[in-house]
């Protein structure tokens, strides 16, 4: 129905499709195969009302309720039913159709779709509820026997089961449009699987001499694998058409049995039971894992784009088979053809020798104690081009809990490591500017006092000998004056430069600032901290004709040794007294603190 019509007009055109269709199919299943109590092997009439009740809007149900019982009421009548009983028959059927309607949708969230398993389970437990329920009050309400019961349940519940699935496929292709847009090659492809599979049914049913009710059966398998749910239910309806309308007619292997004709409808209902019991099932399983097929496909291709990406790769090591699996990208980075065989030892040979012991101890390990790792390293490509790489990895569990695989990841990291190089060493620069003087290239007055505070605190805690000496330039403001800055810095950096090369390497000499220096004596140049003082200070005297064409120049030192100061301010204190005591006694000299 078209959205356009009024709610009026919709659910008029739909009571009356209700009711012509309805009265039709009735008639006709009044009047084909009938088993015991005069009941239709399949009541096809219950199958198209609930087809319809699943296709039509809400708002239109009650007014297809009433075409519904109208159309039952006069097949019944027609047939030459009494009216009470036709009254029975009429609600029983009635009832059926709103319990399945009501159990479907209450176990179904969104809309039926019969190329769900969930959805073709969630039908046949509501069609079979709905059956049990109208077949109970069926026998009720007209004093039935169990055999009135058993045919009843039977009869409808293939009526709805066989039914109403093709009506409904077929009804939302055509309302969805993928009817038009399906090749004539597909449709002709059905057409001609669903007429030979009705040919095949004629053919079997047509004698009785041999028991080919399998052939059918092979057909609608055949046309359910080919074309999905759609093809099966269809198939299915075929097969129900023919063999009923044969079996009723005394035709076929299943009229031909010897027994009575309750036995012969009762087989007829198992065996079309059977045959929708597997070929809907299984054409639902097979477009379920047709979806899962394709999701994984897409997955995968998904998998591959990201790890092109990103630069990452996976393998596998299948360790009941010692062989191993990589992907695409995983050949990419050790610059391999992508498919060329490897085994387990040469992807290990690719890796620097001392990193293929460790990964190769690692796998070990992981394989030991069942645990994940992770392993950075580095690989040699075949053209001798060196990479960075990061690998991570779990171990697979089988039965009974043996390893029996390691899956793992590998991304080349070779930028990453590269760009952490260039920032630990750009790091390392800004660290070493931030504590170097940079006229004298010598450790600034913040370093050296940090420097100081750690060995004073070392020196407290064990003992260790520790002296401090300062010195200053003699008569550097008469050099700046005379010769200028420039010639003033000339100066100051050499005597830094003499100043380190008669120091240990375990001694320090800063620049404190201006004309100003300290020395950290530590080890053994604190025991002898006087003489290596002494040394300092002559080693300067002595450079006097100096190649840079500066003047030559002196200094006085200030020595004072660490005797349990709190502070480094207390140290220094000390040996700045000392220092002014140089000067005053001359300078170029050396002093001790007191």
């Amino acid at each position: 129905m078209t959205r356009s019509q009024s709610p009026r007009v919709e659910a008029l055109l739909w009571a009356l499709l209700v009711a012509l269709g309805y009265f039709l199919l009735a008639s006709l299943s009044l009047n084909a195969t009938k088993g015991a109590d005069n009941v239709a092997a399949v009541w096809a009439p219950s199958g198209y009302f609930l087809a319809l009740l699943l296709l039509m809007a809400p708002r239109a149900r009650a007014a297809a309720f009433g075409g519904m019982i109208l159309a039952s009421g006069a097949a019944n009548l027609l047939s030459g039913a009494p009216l009470l009983p036709s009254v029975a028959l009429t609600t029983a059927n009635t009832v059926e159709g709103a319990v399945a309607l009501w159990l479907i949708n209450a176990r179904e969230k969104g809309v039926l779709s019969f190329m769900v398993p969930r959805s073709v389970v969630n039908f046949c437990v509501g069609t079979i509820t709905a059956s049990f329920v109208s077949a109970s009050l069926a026998t009720v309400l007209t004093g039935g026997s169990f055999d009135f019961f058993r045919s009843w349940l039977t009869t409808v519940a293939l009526g709805m089961l066989i039914v109403a699935p093709p009506i409904v496929m077929l009804a939302r292709l055509a309302a969805s449009g993928l009817l038009r847009q399906t090749g004539r090659a597909t449709i002709a492809e059905a057409v001609v699987m669903l007429t030979g599979g009705a040919a095949i049914t004629v053919a079997c049913f047509s004698q009785a001499e041999f028991p080919v009710t399998f052939l059918p059966c092979v057909a609608v398998v055949i046309a359910a694998y080919r074309l999905g749910p759609f093809g099966a239910a269809a198939g299915v309806l075929i097969v129900t058409i023919i063999t009923s309308w044969m079996t009723g007619r005394g035709m076929g292997p299943i009229a031909g049995m010897d027994a009575r004709p309750e036995v012969i409808v009762l087989f007829l209902q198992f065996y079309l039971l059977t045959l929708l019991a597997t070929a809907l099932p299984l054409a639902a399983l097979l477009v379920g894992r047709q979806r899962l097929a394709k999701r994984l496909e897409q997955s995968n291709r998904w998998l591959l784009q990201a790890e092109a990406a990103a630069l990452v790769g996976h393998w596998r090591v299948d360790l009941v088979r010692g062989t191993i699996q990589w992907s695409d990208q995983a050949y990419r980075i050790h610059g391999i053809e992508p498919g060329t065989p490897m085994t387990i030892e040469s992807s290990l040979d690719l890796y620097v020798p001392e990193d293929a012991t460790r990964m190769r101890a690692m796998l070990m390990q992981a394989v030991g104690s069942g645990g994940a790792f992770e392993y950075q390293g580095q690989i040699i490509r075949p053209d001798d081009e060196v990479r960075d790489i990061s690998s991570h990895g779990s171990v697979e569990f089988g039965r009974g809990g043996k390893p029996v695989g390691i899956f793992g990841t590998i991304q080349d990291v070779t930028q990453s490591v590269e760009n952490a190089r260039m920032l630990e060493a750009a790091r390392n620069d800004a660290e070493a500017a931030a504590n170097t003087d940079a006229l004298t290239g010598l450790p600034n007055r913040r370093y050296t006092l940090a420097v100081l505070a750690d060995a004073m605190e070392r020196a407290a805690r064990t003992g260790a000998p520790l002296a401090v000496g300062i010195f200053d330039i003699d008569h550097f403001k008469r050099v700046n004056d005379v010769h200028g800055h420039a010639v003033g810095d000339l100066v100051i950096r050499r005597v830094g430069r003499r100043a380190k090369a008669s120091l240990r390497e375990e001694d320090v000499v800063g620049r404190f600032g201006g004309e100003e220096f300290v020395c950290i004596f530590q080890g053994p140049s604190a025991h002898a901290a006087e003489l290596v003082a002494e040394r300092v200070r002559a080693a300067i005297a002595a450079d006097d004709s100096a190649a840079d064409g500066a003047p030559g120049a002196t200094v006085s030192i200030g020595l004072a040794v660490y005797s349990g100061e709190a502070g480094v301010e207390e140290l220094l204190e000390r040996a700045d007294e000392a220092l002014y005591a140089a000067k005053r006694a001359g300078r170029n000299r050396l002093r001790m603190a007191a």
